[in-house]
C-alpha cells in the first residue's frame, strides 16, 4: 500500500469540512480548490489577474511542501464566476505555466464560496 500524506494549512474550514490543502499517495500529489488568500483574508478584490496569481503561488508552495516541484504538474481545474475574465486569467495561468503547460480546463461557474473570489483552481502533480 502507498503511503498517503495529508498537508494541512491551518485553516479552521480544514476541520469544519474534512479536506487538507493537499493529499499526496505515492508519487501523486492532488491540490485543493484553492482561492486568493493571504493571513486567511482575500487578496486582490475585483482583480482576477491578482487573484489567479496568488492561487498558483499558493498551489506551488504545497505541491513543494509535497516533495513535488511546478513541473511535476500535469493538470490545472480553473473555475471562475465570469468567463468574459478569461483573457486575464490565462495571462497570469500562462506564466506559470508557459514551459510546462499541463492540461487544463476553464469553466465558469455560479459563484464560488464567497461572492469576491473570481478564481479557484485545483492541481495535480505526479512526481518524477
Amino acid at each position: 500500500m502507498k503511503s498517503r500524506q495529508n498537508f494541512s494549512s491551518g485553516a479552521k474550514w480544514e476541520d469544519i469540512v474534512g479536506y487538507s490543502r493537499a493529499v499526496r499517495v505515492g508519487n501523486v500529489i492532488e491540490t485543493s480548490g484553492t482561492v486568493s488568500i493571504v493571513n486567511g483574508e482575500l487578496y486582490g478584490k475585483g482583480d482576477p489577474y491578482l487573484q489567479t496569481k496568488r492561487c498558483l503561488e499558493i498551489i506551488e508552495e504545497y505541491i513543494l511542501k509535497a516533495g513535488g516541484r511546478l513541473e511535476d504538474i500535469i493538470r490545472t481545474r480553473i473555475y471562475v464566476t465570469d468567463i468574459s475574465l478569461w483573457s486575464e486569467i490565462g495571462k497570469a495561468h500562462g506564466e506559470y505555466f508557459k514551459s510546462i503547460k499541463p492540461v487544463t480546463s476553464m469553466v465558469e461557474v455560479s459563484k464560488l464560496i464567497d461572492p469576491d473570489y473570481l478564481v479557484e483552481i485545483e492541481a495535480s502533480a505526479i512526481v518524477q
